[in-house]
């Protein structure tokens, strides 16, 4: 058994899980793990459908998953199939479905693997609240057992997988009506299904627990390891994904928060990133998560304090991992408690420094009015190591030095020392001085956190040489919750990788863990930008790294917003297409992004259709749906307020509702 969600907080080891076969491939099992898709052509259009196949698998996906909403798709599976195996490609293929039970019979007797989705597959959702008395709800299971076991029973015969995949925004009313909209709500939904399967003696079987809200999904995967380890004593393959994660750098970064949170715990035995572009631009992303873990086994030993009572392995941690509380601190100016975390700029290599340089963190200067203005992405702090401004600094901002230079600055309310552990043993720091410590989770100097206990004025900043980063730093706010060590930390990520996309992925995956379990108070990312071969990130949609200061700027605000800590812009939920979407997503995602991106802190759902639709939108504020050719149904929450509107004049309709709300502002 599992002492919690995973086989260990301080060793990278693989979640053990049942060995599923999908064709020729094994799932699970300590087997690696595999990188898949999902084509966004029509399914009854075999000729685009196998191009794109094909594109995908030249592309490096393992598996290929293809719209089945009716039986008319499902049945053309085989033409498809007979293509790519003509072809020569004998890649495993899957059948997506939704509402329909016939179609998954009739594809799991073609493809290797059918997914379901336990939402929508036998119950409706129509957001109605039932109170269901026990007895009416078993029968409700019987109902699912009564439609479900011909499929399992099919799976069985014909040796085809099947991949229970639960999505939050699809739960049915059954399950919100007695869970609500929660993990919990999501795990059982899929354990229902599981046991029905179980009882059949069908074990091919891969689980998921996608949403657009990191933080729901890696509760929801946690709970869902925990409760197959409780109730089964073993656990299922898992299928790792963030639904509508949307496009460019900020789909990357959700992506990679999400997955890349599990993955660091050894939980997750297949991929699938989800990004309003081409599918075939999803690969090098997937590709680029999984690769960190080809070497991770063997990383040295996680440094421990020599406290007996370390609670980092023991039953009962000073955090709870399936739901999120935020790490309680002591308030340092505006840093730590219930403030939103800070972002520090890393100048230390700039050189030259003037009104122009602080532009790219936020902060424009207009020489005619000698004013700043100032952006919500801008940064809190920004480190200079051995320089003093020449000019008066914006309000909001302030800086970090080597002590040397602090002692030098003579305005003391906006410079700030930064030792480092040696330093801060021999330094005589008055109490009520804001300062700031510098340390390795990995190699803690003895009497630093002790020295810390005393200084109400301290704030950590914690970076670790351990390859396994995200555990190192976890076990060292462990151990400073255990000690209650209350100063506010700010996570120091440093990324040497050599491509941008690489660099989203590395501070996204060991920052944003770390926030979603609520340890962090603030970010801090370094790089070495003379390493980068590129300055842009793959895909349709590119990002131009117009200065590396912006980089680090913009990927700090954006993997708080994907950690949901600190809303800085508007937030697109944007599915990734596939067959069933009846406009052209990536176009009219650009549209709107276009015309909104200035709505700090409003979610828009953009939804290619009505499978996409209300369900998966989850917690979106406005929502953008296909309902049928060219057209299109927006939404106020889950609430339908226009249907059928022309997709050439959709986009100015939700301008139009947006204002009517008090949702717009002008640019």
């Amino acid at each position: 058994m599992l002492q919690h969600f995973c086989p260990s907080l301080t060793e990278y080891k693989r979640l053990p899980t049942r060995e599923v076969k999908i064709g020729n491939l094994y799932l699970g099992n300590g087997h690696p793990i595999l990188i898949q898709t999902m084509t966004t052509t029509d399914t009854m259009d075999t000729a685009a459908t196998v191009a794109q196949t094909i594109r995908c698998i030249e592309a490096g996906a393992e598996l290929v998953r293809i719209t089945a909403p009716s039986k008319n798709e499902a049945e053309n599976l085989q033409h498809i199939k007979n293509e790519l195996r003509k072809k020569g490609y004998d890649t495993p293929l899957i059948a997506d479905i939704h509402f329909t039970p016939n179609a998954a019979e009739i594809a799991a007797r073609i493809v290797e693997k059918v997914r379901i989705n336990p939402g929508n597959y036998v119950d409706k959702k129509k957001f109605d609240q039932i109170d269901y008395t026990d007895a009416e709800y078993l029968a409700e299971i019987d109902r699912i057992r009564e439609r479900f076991t011909p499929l399992v029973k099919i799976c069985r015969e014909y040796g085809t997988a099947m991949r229970i995949g639960t999505n939050h925004g699809s739960l049915s009313d059954r399950i919100m009506s007695r869970y609500g909209d929660t993990p919990i709500g999501m795990v059982e939904s899929a354990m229902e299904f599981l046991r029905i399967a179980r009882a059949e003696n069908y074990h091919q079987i891969v689980l998921s627990m996608k949403s657009s809200n990191t933080l729901v999904m890696v509760q929801a995967y946690r709970l869902l390891v925990q409760q197959m380890d409780q109730e089964f004593g073993e656990c299922y393959p898992l299928h790792l994904g963030v639904t509508e994660a949307g496009d460019g750098e900020d789909g990357r970064i959700k992506s990679a928060v999400g997955i890349g949170t599990l993955l660091e715990d050894g939980i997750g035995d297949t991929i699938r990133v989800s990004l309003t572009e081409d599918p075939e631009f999803e690969i090098p992303v997937c590709r680029d998560i999984v690769k960190r873990y080809a070497a991770r086994n063997g990383h040295a030993p996680i440094a421990q304090f020599a406290d007996p009572n370390s609670k980092v392995q023991s039953p009962i941690l000073p955090y709870n991992p399936f739901g999120y509380k935020r790490r309680d601190t002591v308030t340092v100016q505006h840093t730590g408690s219930h403030l939103v975390p800070v972002v520090v700029a890393d100048y230390s290599r700039e050189t030259n420094l003037d009104t122009q340089s602080l532009q790219p963190i936020g902060y424009t200067y207009n020489d005619a009015t000698d004013k700043w203005s100032i952006s919500d992405g801008a940064a809190d702090f920004v480190f200079t190591g051995d320089t003093i401004f020449d000019f008066a600094l914006p309000g909001t901002l302030q800086v970090i030095c080597n002590p040397a230079t602090w002692e030098q600055a003579t305005d003391k309310t906006k410079y700030f020392p930064i030792y480092g552990p040696e330093e801060y043993l021999e330094s005589t720091i008055l109490l009520d001085q804001m300062h700031f410590v510098e340390v390795d989770a990995n190699h803690i100097l003895d009497g630093v956190v002790d020295k810390l206990k005393f200084y109400p004025n301290a704030i950590l900043v914690v970076y670790t040489t351990n390859t396994h980063a995200m555990a190192s730093i976890r076990r060292l706010l462990i151990e400073l919750m255990d000690q209650q060590v209350n100063c506010p930390v700010i996570l120091q990520v440093e990324s040497n990788e050599q491509t941008v996309d690489e660099q989203l992925i590395h501070f996204a995956t060991d920052a944003g863990g770390l926030f979603l379990d609520g340890f962090g108070d603030g970010i801090w990312l370094k790089n070495n930008n003379e390493n980068l071969n590129n300055n842009k990130i793959s895909g349709r949609t590119y990002l131009e790294v117009k200065s590396n200061a912006q980089f680090l700027n913009n990927t700090a605000f954006s993997i708080l917003q994907a950690t949901r800590t600190r809303i800085s812009k508007t937030e697109y939920i944007s599915c990734p297409s596939c067959g069933r979407t009846l406009f052209d997503l990536q176009e009219t995602t650009a549209k709107i992004r276009a015309a909104t991106n200035h709505l700090k802190g409003v979610k828009i759902a953009i939804m290619g259709c009505i499978v996409n639709g209300p369900g998966e939108m989850a917690d979106a504020d406005f929502g953008y749906v296909g309902s049928g050719p060219g057209k299109i149904t927006l939404y106020k929450g889950k609430e339908v307020v226009k249907k059928n509107v022309p997709s050439d004049i959709a986009v100015d309709e939700l301008i139009g509702l947006l204002m009517e709300n008090g949702a717009w502002v002008e640019m």
